[in-house]
């Protein structure tokens, strides 16, 4: 993603990206690489290799590394002796340190049709996060380090050159509500304008957001009826099971929607990440994701009414743009007036530390979501708000 946004914890910078012409991600790149010369320099990531012995065999391994990569172990000494580094895999775990690439919504529910969401790779990581963030083991803190890297890695490469605008919101917000139906109506607005929709990844307001992006490839009645179907699995308490069920229902009612992007955490992991977004980012360090999904937001931010998270969020945004740490400040759209004023006056202080900065001509506040498209599109123009 082009930006001219500084680095950040959660975010590496971007000077030495000829190095991702050298990292090989699917058996079908290896092939490649394979015909076309040798592996030397290469970063082979996350790829079965036990049926490619006789190519390992044979290649120029110098300086080569592989992540994870199940291989026989006559050719893994045999790419060690050549002078690579091999970190193989590591067995009984629910996820892949080393993907290569961002998780999609079969993959994380895989299992929930047959045998509910308990059995899910989703809920069988967090099981996993809970019981060894409690430990205190270095391996299983090494391992979610190397898989959140991996993550933005993986993020950074499917967002480039995109317009990103994040939508955040509330996890609370209900499926048949009309707050909800307004989070989807934004989503799909926002997508139909050439912008890709990033939002948390989590249920409400973020799975709305989603949708509706999913939804905009469509005619406009399907986000109708999805609403209306939708609405009888309300909310993901008491059942994440159904919840998620009425989600891939809706998938395989009208497949091949548009993309879009989550962002969410095992960290909140009593919120299972929506079916609605395309590419999901999920992490273990909740840091690193709001940080992340924020600083990729380079077309700006909608802020929907929410609680505390919500408020952080904003104020997470307003610090780089106030001082311009990640370069100009980009658009932030904060939506109902009088949630924002009254119930929880996150506005007032906001334009308290925007007054004569140049991140003043880049926030507004609105009364509905409905006017939320213009005011992004007027405050990236420039326009005071």
């Amino acid at each position: 993603m082009q930006s001219n946004s500084q680095p950040s914890a959660s975010r590496r910078p971007r000077a030495h990206d000829d190095n991702r012409d050298h990292e090989i991600e699917s058996l079908a790149e290896f092939d490649r690489v394979i015909a076309s010369g040798g592996l030397a320099g290469h970063r082979v990531q996350s790829v079965d290799l036990t049926d490619r012995t006789f190519a390992l065999l044979g290649a120029d391994t110098t300086g080569s590394v592989f992540l994870g990569c199940a291989m026989e172990p006559d050719a893994a000494a045999k790419v060690r002796a050549g002078g690579a580094l091999v970190f193989p895999p590591v067995p009984g775990l629910p996820f892949d340190p080393y993907r290569g690439g961002l998780y999609s919504p079969d993959e994380l529910f895989e299992g929930l049709a047959d045998a509910g969401y308990d059995a899910t790779p989703d809920a069988r990581s967090y099981h996993w996060f809970e019981q060894t963030k409690a430990d205190g083991d270095i391996f299983a803190s090494m391992l979610r380090g190397i898989h959140d890297d991996a993550v933005s890695d993986a993020l950074d490469e499917h967002l480039a050159g995109a317009r990103v605008v994040g939508i955040m919101g509330g996890h609370a917000l209900e499926r048949g509500s009309a707050a909800y139906a307004g989070a989807a109506r934004l989503g799909r607005r926002l997508a139909r304008n050439g912008l890709t929709v990033a939002t948390g990844g989590g249920p409400g307001a973020m799975e709305a957001a989603n949708l509706g992006a999913y939804a905009a490839t469509f005619e406009d009645g399907m986000l109708d009826s999805a609403l209306e179907l939708l609405a009888k699995a309300p909310h993901f308490t008491p059942s994440i099971t159904e919840w998620a069920r009425a989600a891939f229902d809706i998938r395989r009612s009208w497949p091949g929607g548009g993309t879009s992007a989550g962002i969410p955490t095992w960290f909140y992991g009593h919120e299972p990440p929506n079916a609605f977004a395309s590419h999901i980012a999920k992490y273990f360090v909740n840091a690193v994701r709001e940080d992340g999904l924020l600083a990729r937001s380079n077309a700006g931010v909608v802020f929907l009414p929410g609680a505390a998270g919500t408020v952080q969020e904003i104020f997470d945004n307003a610090t780089p743009n106030y001082y311009q740490s990640r370069g100009g400040p980009t658009p932030m759209v904060l939506v109902d007036r009088v949630h924002w004023t009254e119930k929880l006056p996150a506005w007032p202080l906001l334009q308290a530390l925007a007054a004569e900065r140049p991140m003043a001509a880049r926030i507004a506040l609105v009364d509905s979501v409905d006017e939320a498209p213009e005011a992004l599109a007027r405050l990236t123009a420039g326009a005071p708000s």
